[in-house]
Order: C-alpha cells, then sequence, then structure tokens
C-alpha cells in the first residue's frame, strides 16, 4: 500500500473555519488542474457524507466515490473510497491550530491491486494526489505554504 502526505501551514486561520473550508469539495476542480470533476453527494451537517472523484490520470480519468467523516471536535476530515479505480484508498485531513496559524496534515494510503503495475501507477497517483491537494489549499488560503515540498507549490494570483 502506497502511503502520500503533505503538510501545509495556513498563516493567520483558524482551524475551524479551515476545516470547513478545506471540506468545499465542489470547489476543486476550479482549484486544482488535475482535478477534472467531483460532486457533493451529502455534506456537513449531514451524519454521513458522500463524494465523487474524477482526477486527470496519464492518458484517462481516476475515478471513485468516497464516504466522508467531518469530526470538527477534532479538526479532522476521514475519507474512505465505497466504489472506484482503487482497489482500497482511505486517508485523512488532519489540522492543529498553533497560535495564529494552522498546520495541515493530509494523508492518504492507496493501493491499485495490480502488483505487476505498482512501480509504474503509484508514483503517478502519488504525485497527482498531492499536487492537487497543493493546488487546493494555496486556491483556498491565500497565506497557504506548502512544507517541504517546494516544487508542489503552484505560482498563483491572490487565493479566494
Amino acid at each position: 500500500m502506497r502511503c502520500v502526505e503533505l503538510r501545509a501551514v495556513l498563516h493567520g486561520e483558524d482551524a475551524l473555519a479551515a476545516l470547513d473550508r478545506i471540506g468545499a469539495w465542489e470547489r476543486y476542480p476550479e482549484l486544482a488542474p488535475h482535478v477534472h470533476a467531483t460532486q457533493v453527494h451529502a455534506a456537513p451537517p449531514a451524519p454521513v457524507c458522500s463524494s465523487s472523484w474524477e482526477l486527470h490520470f496519464r492518458s484517462g480519468l481516476l475515478t471513485w466515490s468516497e464516504q466522508e467523516e467531518f469530526l470538527r471536535d477534532q479538526l479532522c476530515i476521514r475519507f474512505t473510497q465505497t466504489h472506484g479505480d482503487f482497489d482500497s484508498f482511505r486517508g485523512d485531513w488532519q489540522l492543529r491550530q498553533t497560535g495564529d496559524d494552522v498546520e495541515v496534515l493530509f494523508r492518504a494510503e492507496f493501493d491499485f491491486g495490480i502488483p505487476s503495475m505498482e512501480g509504474i501507477l503509484d508514483p503517478i497517483a502519488e504525485r497527482v494526489l498531492k499536487e492537487s491537494v497543493a493546488w487546493a489549499l494555496t486556491g483556498l488560503f491565500q497565506r497557504a505554504e506548502i512544507l517541504g515540498e517546494a516544487d508542489l507549490t503552484p505560482v498563483r494570483g491572490d487565493a479566494v
């Protein structure tokens, strides 16, 4: 199983408000060029949330649907694929307020279930996921800083 992690700092933000903005999946196609489409089926305050995703991947689309738990008291969003192109896909967004800033940790584990292709597919999927998260964060937050992944920080105008 491949593990993807991306860390960021959102300067001058409130963690709870940031959690809500990060979970606005319908905005991701306008923020991240790899994200072809998202469809939100159920969003907070629904007890069980879900969405469907399409990402540009190689010469086609990588698609999946997921169930999400918005754990506001833990500043966490957990997600698990319910069906799609991955054999398994799950992860979380964990936020932590540190003074005037918010630390963000995005983690995902995935497996395509094709051992003979993991050397080719896994690195591409990892890159697409990391870039999409970086672009989304820098698009959602004017003062987002992507840590340890300088080549993933896109050059943009003002965030929305």
